[in-house]
């Protein structure tokens, strides 16, 4: 959840009273905020300590989905309305004198598509900031930024001091050699290719320059002299940027998706427009497409939905009329209206602001909070449910219980791991196809999901050195796959583990860990006098540089078979168990641990290992339980 921080003086003076912090924070949790801290007492601490301090302020955790909640102007207008003391402004476009035909206008060349194809704009006229409303307006786009535009890859927010341009405005895509401007805060102009390279060792620009610098054309926008306004998504120009003393903003967003693209540009242009001498008034700037048409920016109309208050009702626990109803939407900034043709039927118009209502059950959720979680009647469900987990956890729970009432302790390690514990600390090689990679991991720890339960017990062990021997842990959990089969590009296999570290390396004590296990789940252990069973597992010599060379075996499991209902597939399954040709299933494996590894994680005893998966059990779980039912 984003955090906002607000001047907590410019607050109470929005709200027109003031408040302790124990009831904000209880105004904040009424409307779906989170206070997360009071700077009050740290700025006067810092006073009287003659340290130089800020006014003191309020961080304010906000849903991730309520965009118009990510400045002070935002958080300060939804709680004005939320306490009645103001009604939802009206947010208007407003053309000039002279009609449509007057508007500024902005060319969109075809060759944009080959980079970032969606452009929308705004103007804000008569602009009155103050050193905190202009501090808070950059915020605002910096918060975009990181959350809904994804680090500017999805969207990209410039503005401009209209008044140092020269409309028309033009959008291309150029190669970078023949991009030539001077950047924001430098003094002299830089071709885009050396901007590449210049901003290479910048702290904030830096992780941008990826999302375009491979492309062979980069999107710039010009005015009428070929002055730049900017590169999106990297720098605006220094010849247009804005200060206290800009008085007309012209606001331009890029983007690679239309959803987003409108969102950003409508809720920029919204927040400070009331900062406008006419508030709430925005310009609008038509936005000629390369295929000719032509487009009206930003959009601001309304959407109209029906909610019900019957719905409502049935959601809450509440009887509500749908005036009362209607009521309780107006205090989310919602305009509503009973309609005349329907009693228990609410006209709803959803502002520009609120993207985040997508459904009638977010218009109830609204209501919700309007009338107070808190005083919702608590009533017992119309219906009973018997809860049943699913059969992989069950199946887990098995092995954890039986593992654990054989005096093993269970760990929890991370599932996040380095590079070098997944596969070079386990003599492993990656072939790129295995292991979901982290794209851009905070620290050498979190690279990669892990693929094997591993590295987690070994690092446990590690840091458990000076406990007495011996040491016998284990882990029941998942382990991640790449899979491109999927949609999500990637797997969960819950796999089950255990490590047992002493003086001597205790093969057969992980061996009867498993069989222990198989026992449990009723799996039989298939020996040479009975090769040909039709299900079980067996353990077969293997060589996996894990282990120690002809100490590890390889774990394989013989499903049982079909049962023949007549059906070729089943009739297929049927003839290859005559034949003795049914494919065993490999399922995990065991052994003394490789010295090279033990060194790699700093342990100076033997240890020996298993790993196994569950998931080929998970049937046979699924029909234990419809024998007992």
């Amino acid at each position: 959840m984003p955090t906002i921080a607000v001047d907590k003086a410019d607050l109470w003076e929005r709200l027109g009273q003031e408040y302790s912090t124990e009831d904000f924070d209880k105004l904040c949790f009424e409307y779906g905020l989170e206070l997360d801290e009071d700077t009050t007492a740290d700025v006067e601490e810092a006073i009287k300590a003659g340290l130089p301090a800020e006014r003191p302020q309020l961080k304010i955790e906000v849903p991730a989905n309520r965009y118009d909640l990510l400045c002070f102007e935002g958080i300060a207008r939804a709680l004005r309305i939320f306490l009645q003391k103001c009604e939802a402004p009206q947010y208007k476009l407003v053309y000039p004198p002279g009609g449509e035909s007057q508007l500024l206008t902005v060319t969109c060349d075809p060759e944009v598509k080959k980079i970032r194809p969606f452009f929308a704009c705004a103007i804000l006229r008569n602009v009155k900031f103050t050193p905190r409303s202009y501090a808070s307006f950059i915020d605002l786009q910096d918060k975009l930024h990181q959350n809904l535009c994804r680090r500017r890859q999805l969207v990209a927010i410039g503005t401009h001091d209209l008044d140092t341009l020269k409309a028309p405005f033009r959008y291309e895509a150029k190669p970078p050699k023949d991009i030539k401007f001077m950047p924001l805060n430098k003094d002299r102009a830089y071709t885009a290719e050396e901007l590449m390279t210049v901003y290479e060792s910048d702290k904030h620009l830096s992780k941008y320059l990826p999302i375009i610098r491979d492309s062979p054309v980069y999107p710039i926008i010009y005015d009428s002299v070929d002055q730049v306004l900017s590169m999106p998504p990297i720098i605006n120009s220094e010849h247009s940027k804005i200060t206290l003393n800009t008085r007309n903003i012209f606001i331009d967003v890029t983007a690679t998706d239309q959803t987003k693209l409108d969102i950003v540009v409508n809720i920029v242009s919204t927040m400070f427009s009331e900062y406008c001498e006419d508030p709430y008034t925005i310009e609008p700037v038509k936005v000629i497409l390369p295929d000719g048409q032509t487009r009206i920016s930003p959009d601001l109309s309304e959407r109209h939905t029906t909610a019900h208050a019957s719905y409502v009702n049935s959601c809450t626990g509440l009887s509500l009329n749908a005036p009362e109803v209607s009521t309780l939407l107006q205090r989310m900034a919602l305009q509503a209206k009973v309609s005349p043709s329907n009693a228990d039927e609410i006209q709803v118009a959803i502002p520009a602001t609120r993207p985040d209502i997508l459904h009638e059950c977010d218009i109830m959720e609204d209501a919700a909070i309007a009338y107070g979680f808190n005083n919702l009647p608590h009533t017992f469900p119309a219906t009973s449910t018997v809860a049943q987990p699913l059969a992989i956890s069950k199946l887990s729970d098995i092995v954890r219980l039986e593992w654990a009432l054989a005096g093993w302790i269970e760990v929890l390690p991370l599932i996040l791991c380095s590079h070098e514990e997944n596969f070079e600390f386990l003599n492993h090689v990656d072939d790129g196809n295995t292991a979901v990679k982290i794209a851009n991991p905070k620290t050498l720890e979190f690279q990669v999901v892990r693929t094997t339960l591993l590295p987690g017990l070994l690092k446990t062990i590690r840091e458990n050195r000076s406990h007495p021997l011996p040491i016998k842990i284990f882990e029941t959990s998942d382990v991640v796959f790449k899979d491109t089969t999927r949609e999500r590009q990637a797997r969960n296999v819950r796999h089950a583990a255990a490590v047992w570290c002493n003086k001597i390396a205790g093969f057969e004590i992980v061996h009867g860990m498993l069989d222990r296990a198989m026992k449990m789940l009723e799996v039989p252990r298939i020996g040479n006098d009975n090769s040909k069973a039709e299900t079980g597992y067996y353990v077969k010599e293997s060589s996996d540089p894990v282990y120690f060379p002809g100490r590890a075996a390889t774990i394989f499991y013989r499903p049982p078979p079909a049962k023949a209902n007549g059906t070729p597939s089943v009739i297929k399954e049927d003839i290859k168990a005559a034949l003795h040709i049914r494919k065993d299933i490999e399922i995990g494996t065991l052994g003394i641990l490789h010295p090279t590894v033990l060194a790699k994680f700093e342990i100076g005893y033997p240890c020996s290992a298993l790993e196994f998966t569950l998931e080929p059990f998970k049937k046979k779980m699924q029909k234990i339980w419809t024998n007992d039912e």
